[in-house]
């Protein structure tokens, strides 16, 4: 059985979501992980859920990036664990510089709370494999700070690098950068993405459609299960 540490900060308000998906699939322990937890050792894969982290009024993510739970995730990064961050989780990735660029307010200065069309892009990361490269899927975002902006000379090396995972395939989302709703890391084991894969998975698993956002979740599993 592996064990999915997700981090939890006051404010957070999709750890339940993610619980409840994870523990509807067999192999995978969910386990809730408080912020100022500064011991991750016995984990497999960590998953920094949506909401609204305390300080996000200052820049979402800011003050989360710096707590003991994120400090410890930065080293635990570099063992090539799995590590995926949902829309806040996506912030705080970045304001802690385990992923490149950063989250601004969209660009129509408005909330966004729909079904969105994605373009799954890489679907080599421990998150993706159980998509087709290219794979057109339907996952909800809700976000006030979605647009992903970065300097030109780093985005073409996010492109040579293979490390935008999943872009838009409209363009009235949030304004990001070329439609980028996730990016991952060069080694390619942290992930963040705006939009909520959790928001698009069935509880009831007999269904003859797999939702798609089952297929993230399914990709971490199936990773585990092989690595």
């Amino acid at each position: 059985m592996s064990r999915v540490g997700i981090l939890v900060f006051p404010g957070s308000n999709c750890e339940r979501d993610v619980f409840t998906v994870l523990s509807k699939f067999s192999g995978l322990e969910p386990e809730l992980v408080w912020h100022t937890k500064n011991d991750l050792r016995g984990y497999d894969a960590f998953i920094i859920p949506g909401g609204f982290t305390y300080g996000d009024s200052l820049r979402a993510g800011a003050i989360a990036a710096h707590s003991p739970v994120i400090r410890e995730l930065k080293k635990i990064s570099e063992e090539n664990l799995p590590i995926l961050g949902i829309c806040n989780g996506f912030q705080i990735l970045v304001e802690s510089s385990l992923l490149p660029g950063a989250l601004t307010v969209n660009s129509s200065h408005k909330f966004v709370c729909k079904s969105a069309r994605l373009v799954v892009k890489n679907n080599s990361t421990p998150f993706t494999t159980m998509f087709k490269k290219d794979e057109s899927i339907s996952i909800p975002v809700a976000h006030g700070q979605g647009r992903y902006v970065i300097d030109n000379r780093a985005y073409r090396k996010l492109e040579r690098n293979n490390q935008i995972v999943i872009r838009y395939a409209q363009n009235d989302i949030n304004g990001s950068m070329n439609n980028v709703a996730a990016v991952c890391n060069e080694q390619g084991n942290v992930m963040g993405m705006m939009p909520h894969p959790e928001r698009a998975v069935w509880i009831q698993m007999d269904q003859d459609i797999r939702p798609e956002g089952s297929g993230v979740f399914e990709s971490l599993r199936n990773h585990l299960l092989w690595h």
